[in-house]
């Protein structure tokens, strides 16, 4: 090269593709990292993916759950197309699934955490009461928000399962709650 030429800049790296319908990071919150994407029923997949959470105790599944719902709120504002909470969006099914894992003790064994997820997924699929009046509200809120309800439902159901010690608890293999 003479010396009077000068070196060329290097190329700019390539920005992150777009996905239809959004950018690529918000899509892939929105989709727990593409869970949402496995057929049948993405929600329970998703549901799925967060169980191991259980083993941080309710304090962690609690925290988690914050998180993604905080995660969820961001990202589903970001991608349009998701306000009308299309099937492959299950950021909102791991936020109330840890909310519901959240009224378990570190110790619970496998009907507690079963118990957990069903009783989730029947709130969130049937939509009772609360559950209905939030899945109607538009956007992001609505996606999130039912549930959110669902979650906190089933944690209640358990805790009165748990509460209703000495017969239930066991029963379902749960620790008592030790008032």
């Amino acid at each position: 090269m003479p010396e009077s030429a000068t070196p060329l800049p290097a190329p700019a790296p390539a920005p992150l593709p777009a996905l239809a319908g959004g950018a690529l990071l918000p899509r892939l919150v929105a989709s727990m990292g593409g869970i949402g994407h496995l057929r049948p029923a993405p929600g329970s997949w998703g549901s799925a993916l967060v169980l191991p959470a259980a083993l941080l105790g309710p304090e962690g599944c609690l925290a988690l759950a914050a998180l993604l719902s905080l995660l969820g709120w961001w990202a589903l504002e970001r991608l349009p197309a998701a306000k009308a909470d299309p099937g492959w969006v299950v950021v909102d099914e791991g936020a109330g699934q840890c909310l519901a894992l959240a009224a378990l003790p570190a110790a619970a064994g496998a009907p507690g955490l079963i118990l957990a997820f069903l009783l989730f997924r029947l709130f969130d699929i049937t939509k009772p009461g609360p559950v209905g009046w939030a899945d109607r509200q538009k956007g992001s809120t609505g996606v999130m928000l039912d549930d959110l309800i669902a979650g906190a439902m089933a944690a209640a159901l358990i805790l009165a399962l748990r509460a209703a010690s000495p017969f239930w608890a066991p029963a379902l293999g749960l620790p008592e709650m030790g008032f």
